[in-house]
């Protein structure tokens, strides 16, 4: 810290300044405009615009213009410098007007581990007649592609947002800026979707070996798999799926049989939450969700049993979301 800012209460410095300041018009926004549908078309009143920092040089310039022009009465002059200031009002209209009309939507954010970032996926459809350019989405100080929109033309925007921790992640507020047509100005509009994703807990870099697998009595096939390999054909039980007879061998030899897979026997494995030794919740947690993702791409049936809930064991990608969003909503009133 400089030895400036030590002359000034804490309270005076300039980073806190600019937070209180960013702090109350993010308020005054929130407060003018009200919560926003996730579908909003921008209308023009609630578009806001400044120079740039190129604008602000680009004024000076021309001001500067303007001094000598009266000082030396020169008329070739005073054209120049008008005809700059007016291309700057012009510039000025058609960067405001390069947002107005856009509808933006949002399109969902994919569940992700604590850790890695979620991507929040904005819709932005241009359903005007005129081309709209130099497009970008921010919050805060994450920010999107920039992207040029043709007249009826819509695309996908990302905002990549950090997580640390399980549980819901909001997005409150967004943005969407321009800077076209010659970056003299900025026009932006904010948007209030309050937008959540939800992060499932991060696997645990190393956990021990789940509880093992049960085999069903009787080891019959279960119907819900469908990626075993095929491994021959057997006399027909009573209990076998319709869905596994052999019915062109029946047609040749008139005899019942069903087919056999490789793997294809019935077994699971239940997670218990109150199993496991670790006294921090966190880790437990973390080791349920390494042992969920590894049985999953061995494609091996599991249950899981947390206090006061419980799944059945299955699996697929509905299970996988159904137990990982159990785990990361875990202690909270929303589970």
């Amino acid at each position: 810290m400089s030895s400036i800012q030590w002359l000034f209460p804490e309270h005076l410095r300039p980073r806190f300044v600019r937070q209180r300041l960013t702090s109350r018009i993010a308020k005054w926004a929130r407060k003018r405009q009200g919560r926003d549908s996730q579908q909003t078309a921008l209308a023009s009143r609630r578009i806001y615009i400044l120079p740039t920092a190129v604008g602000m040089v680009f004024a000076l310039m021309v001001f500067a213009m303007l001094l000598g022009s009266m000082n030396y009465n020169n008329n070739l002059s005073f054209v120049l410098t008008f005809m700059l200031a007016s291309l700057s009002f012009v510039a000025m209209h058609q960067c405001q007007r390069n947002l107005v009309g856009l509808e933006l939507s949002f399109a969902g954010a994919e569940p992700v581990h604590a850790g890695r970032p979620v991507e929040f996926r904005i819709a932005v459809r241009n359903r005007s007649r005129s081309s709209r350019y130099q497009l970008q989405l921010y919050a805060d100080k994450i920010t999107s592609t920039i992207v040029d929109l043709a007249p009826g033309e819509s695309q996908v925007m990302s905002l990549e947002i950090p997580t640390s921790q399980r549980g819901h992640l909001s997005l409150p507020r967004f943005g969407i800026r321009s800077t076209f047509p010659f970056e003299q100005f900025r026009a932006w509009s904010w948007l209030h979707m309050d937008l959540t994703a939800l992060v499932w807990p991060t696997q645990a870099p190393e956990a021990p070996l789940p509880p093992p697998a049960l085999a069903a009595t009787g080891h019959r096939q279960h119907d819900a798999r469908g990626e075993e390999d095929f491994a021959g054909l057997r006399s027909y039980a009573a209990g076998d799926s319709p869905r596994h007879l052999a019915w062109k061998a029946f047609a040749r030899s008139g005899e019942l049989l069903s087919k056999q897979f490789a793997g294809a026997d019935t077994s699971s494995q239940w997670f218990d939450f109150d199993s496991l030794d670790e006294a921090d919740v966190e880790k437990r947690l973390s080791i349920l969700t390494r042992w969920v993702v590894d049985a999953e791409r061995e494609q091996r049936d599991y249950g899981l049993r947390l206090p006061g809930v419980e799944f059945p064991p299955a699996h697929g990608g509905a299970q996988r979301q159904q137990v990982l969003s159990a785990l990361a909503l875990y202690g909270s009133e929303q589970l």
